[in-house]
């Protein structure tokens, strides 16, 4: 009797801190615990690798609708030392850092109380739900803060921007372009955050259950290193053609080919006139900035959310 008693009473223990758990990540409180350990890790990754979005981009837009040698981001680095100083690779880093607090705070913060609502609704939570959550929690992100994503590209790509500052540039793409120049690439763009933030978090959410259950690796720092890395190396091979489209959608105006009419019609050029390689420029300067950008995003999420109270990704 004792016994059936004392299994029942820790059954519904069990059950309260599950469900106590799940109330932290849904109540006002948690998330905007959750919107602000994400977005402050986001932040600071950004900022640390933010000269190698600047040379992504460049690389991005390189023999646009031609085919040829494609210079390499060892080159382009030292050309854009050499023309236009070191502060060039800080060009758009306002907006950048702007739209990482937002971006990563929704992006992020919103996985968790997806993932909760669909083992709430499906009972389940499997691979596929956490692909779904992150790749709603992606979209919804990136929808929302597009306007500052076109503002840095813009301000990545030309360098005399940087005296007028991304306030004067916003109202003149607003005043020239209109309002809807603000949301320009929003179509791949979303794609590429729901396929990132898919990729991203369900990976690294997966392969931290994989590598609890199968090494010896413990809930701490080298766990979320090592899920972390195989999580930038998946987002990159997924994400990186899909960024190579929202990149020349957004500079369209900027570029000396006629406009691309979508995404698809974008895709479908650059594999026309410049090959399948095309769709890569950038990858190497994709990974070496998302690999890292990952791997801190992550690892100080981690230690904050544990300041926070909050339960590991």
């Amino acid at each position: 009797m004792d016994g059936n008693s004392s299994s029942r009473n820790s059954s519904l223990s069990g059950a309260f801190k599950f469900n106590e758990k799940r109330i932290s990540a849904s109540s006002a409180s948690g998330a905007l615990y959750h919107f602000g350990t994400s977005g402050i890790s986001v932040a600071v990754a950004t900022g640390l690798t933010h000269p190698l979005d600047v040379l992504k981009v460049r690389l991005q837009m390189q023999l646009v609708g031609q085919r040829g040698p494609l210079i390499g981001m060892g080159p382009l680095f030292v050309q854009v030392m050499k023309n236009e100083g070191p502060k060039s690779l800080y060009l758009g880093l306002t907006p950048a850092l702007t739209r990482s607090l937002l971006y990563g705070g929704l992006r992020l913060g919103l996985y968790e109380p997806s993932k909760y609502a669909c083992d709430w609704a499906f009972g389940s939570n499997n691979i596929l739900f956490k692909i779904a959550s992150g790749a709603f929690a992606g979209a919804i992100s990136t929808a929302l803060t597009n306007p500052v994503e076109v503002l840095k590209v813009r301000l990545q790509m030309n360098s005399d921007l940087r005296q007028r500052g991304p306030i004067a540039e916003m109202r003149r793409i607003v005043s020239k372009e209109g309002i809807g120049a603000l949301w320009k690439g929003v179509g791949p763009a979303s794609v590429r955050a729901a396929a990132l933030t898919a990729s991203q978090l369900a990976t690294y959410d997966e392969s931290k259950q994989i590598l609890v259950n199968w090494t010896p690796l413990e809930e701490g720092f080298y766990l979320h290193l090592t899920s972390s890395t195989i999580a930038g190396l998946v987002s990159t091979l997924i994400t990186a053609p899909i960024d190579m489209v929202k990149t020349r959608l957004m500079l369209q105006r900027e570029s000396v080919v006629g406009s691309y009419k979508n995404g698809f019609h974008c895709a479908y050029q650059v594999l026309h006139t410049e090959g399948p390689r095309g769709l890569y420029k950038g990858g190497f300067a994709i990974f070496a900035r998302l690999g890292p950008q990952t791997t801190i995003t992550f690892i100080l999420c981690e230690k904050l959310r544990k300041l926070a109270g909050l339960n590991a990704i």
